[in-house]
């Protein structure tokens, strides 16, 4: 477990606003009468807001400086009204918000769940699962925060700013223009940090998802973690990952404390020159005492959204960058998608009728890295019915057969052609409802036995039993206290590596499919097992078309053809005892295992 360049989440260099945001409001566009209750809400609160500072000068001019206090009763019952009217409009715009905000999520969780169940196996090869998951979760949370921060809160506070300034201009211009004289620095200021903090949480995003892949492995892994005593390694490991998290999220609170803090100095600096100038003008007369309290109520007003401005500007910088890895994964299967899928062959012939009657691979060409070739020129055709057995040394290309055939991986050059029909022009789900799969390591989910048979699917549910029972699995399922509502943990491992492989077994056969492909299938069952298996699968086999891959060759001597990979080239061809007869590499594979 390494986590060098391989497992490096990308850091996305150049980013663009607008276009993000743009993008983003086509998610927000379903629910636009949220959006727009929110909005015809945010003028009446920026009014109670702007009335405030105005009553109090009323108050002090009208009534306290002159002593007429009959009307001040009045004038503060006003005034508590306008404080319950912004207290009440703020909660509903507050619970607006984050209500669109859950629903947005949402959306965005299933699509970007969705979209990564249509992402070829190859893309899931390269890309850590933790990092996937940072996405679907964290990153879209990140958005909730952004919306819960008030993501139209700021045109509300920008309402207000522009309220603020007119009324201020409209009681006193000069006063107004001292007040002012500090916006130059605050521009400059909400400039500069834009730029730093933008940086600052691509950096965040990216070393959590690198943490988060970590730590999906090793807890995945943690059995031969302790095994091999690498908890110390794995601990410093994770110090590493970690410290580097906590670096990257170092310089956000400096340039989120810089900004609060510049933004409250600048504040005081505006109320220092109102005193000051304006305590001359109270003097000469030019401004009344009321005024002067307003107008550093207003500044007050005026400094608090751009002081919110700081947690706000970090919490909006951080859905920038948890935006440009979301869409960058929605993006991905522009490039991913393989070659000569679904749109591309949409024109093509129409699939061939079931049942296949012939699967050949015609001059196929494959690697999983560029010039590494695994298979060369690979010609290849199984008839129906037929029971082919592909063996070979290890890394020879014969798992990479069967990954063709059922388009986990695109062929690079030549074709597999189902009846003379490109594979390619087939719908995945067409073809792969065809293919039954029994892989060397089986994945069961957390359920019941029964849905890891059946997987929901209402017509393998009617057909779970029988299967269990064709592959020998309703042996040790009936002795489960619940049976086949035994529940299953985590990856299946409350049950044995045999007994998981058999279930894997009656899951395929569930299925009813037309062709198996057994890929190292009995590689974990034991010798009685295997017996058992052996003997379901004669019956389960008759009449389908099956591709086994196999090292053991005890398991496949009865199949009708043997095809020797070699290299990636398809070296010899026969039944067992042709092969065996002929002393070329089949012979000295089978003299390897049973020399004794």
């Amino acid at each position: 477990m390494h986590f060098g360049n391989i497992y490096a989440d990308e850091i996305v260099g150049k980013a663009y606003d607008r276009q993000l945001m743009k993008r983003f409001v086509g998610y927000v566009r379903p629910y636009w009468w949220l959006a727009a209750t929110t909005l015809l809400l945010l003028p009446l609160a920026a009014a109670a807001r702007l009335a405030q500072p105005w009553l109090l000068k009323v108050a002090i001019d009208g009534h306290i400086v002159t002593g007429k206090l009959a009307g001040l009763p009045l004038v503060a019952a006003g005034f508590l009204a306008l404080i319950v009217s912004d207290s009440l409009l703020t909660f509903l715009q507050s619970w607006l918000l984050q209500y669109l905000g859950q629903k947005v999520m949402f959306d965005l969780r299933l699509e970007l769940f969705t979209h990564l169940q249509r992402l070829p196996v190859a893309f899931f090869d390269r890309v850590p699962t933790g990092s996937l998951v940072t996405r679907v979760t964290s990153d879209v949370e990140v958005l909730g925060e952004m919306f819960a921060a008030g993501i139209i809160t700021v045109v509300g506070d920008i309402l207000f700013l522009a309220g603020i300034v007119g009324v201020m201009l409209w009681m006193n211009l000069k006063l107004s223009l001292v007040t002012f004289s500090v916006l130059p620095v605050l521009i400059w200021v909400a400039f500069t940090f834009r730029i730093r903090m933008r940086q600052a949480f691509r950096e965040v995003r990216a070393r959590l998802a690198q943490l988060n892949a970590f730590l999906a492995e090793s807890i995945g892994g943690m059995a031969i973690v302790q095994l091999f005593g690498r908890q110390e390694r794995e601990r410093n490991e994770f110090t590493r990952l970690n410290a580097a998290y906590r670096d990257a999220n170092l310089p956000v609170i400096s340039w989120d404390a810089s900004l609060y803090a510049l933004v409250e100095a600048l504040s005081s600096v505006a109320v220092g020159l109102i005193v000051w100038y304006g305590g001359g003008e109270i003097v000469r007369g030019g401004v009344t005492f009321g005024a002067l309290v307003a107008f550093i109520q207003y500044i007050e007003k005026f400094f608090g959204p751009i002081r919110d401005l700081s947690s706000k500007y970090s919490v909006m910088q951080g859905a920038m960058a948890a935006l440009e890895r979301i869409f960058n994964l929605l993006d991905t299967e522009r490039s991913e998608q393989p070659a000569g899928g679904e749109k591309a062959m949409a024109g093509g012939p129409q699939p061939p009728p079931a049942p296949v009657d012939t699967i050949e691979f015609r001059d196929v060409w494959f690697a999983y890295t560029p010039g590494e070739d695994v298979l060369r020129g690979l010609n290849l055709t199984i008839r129906r019915g037929e029971k082919v057995a592909l063996v070979g040394e290890t890394g020879g290309g014969k798992t990479t057969v069967t990954r063709l055939l059922s388009r986990f991986y695109e062929v690079e050059r030549g074709a597999i052609l189902f009846d003379g029909t490109d594979i390619r022009r087939l719908p995945l789900p067409e073809l792969r409802r065809r293919i039954g799969v029994v892989l060397q390591e089986p994945y069961l989910f957390t359920g019941t036995v029964g849905f890891n048979i059946s997987l929901g699917d209402p017509a393998a549910a009617r057909r779970l039993e029988e299967a269990a029972r064709l592959v020998g699995a309703d042996r040790f399922i009936g002795k489960l206290s619940r049976g086949y509502d035994e529940e299953v943990r985590e990856r299946g491992m409350n049950f044995s590596a045999g007994e998981r492989q058999l279930i894997s077994f009656a899951r395929a056969v569930a299925f009813d499919p037309e062709i198996l492909v057994l890929d190292e299938a009995t590689a974990s069952i034991d010798s009685e097992a295997e017996r058992l298996i052996q003997e379901g699968l004669r019956a389960l086999m008759a009449g389908r078309t099956s591709l086994v891959v196999a090292h053991r060759l005890s398991t496949i001597q009865d199949a009708d053809r043997i095809i020797v990979i070699h290299r990636g080239e398809k070296a010899e061809e026969g039944s067992h005892r042709e092969l065996l007869a002929a002393g070329g590499l089949y012979s000295k594979l089978y003299q390897l295992q049973f020399k004794d």
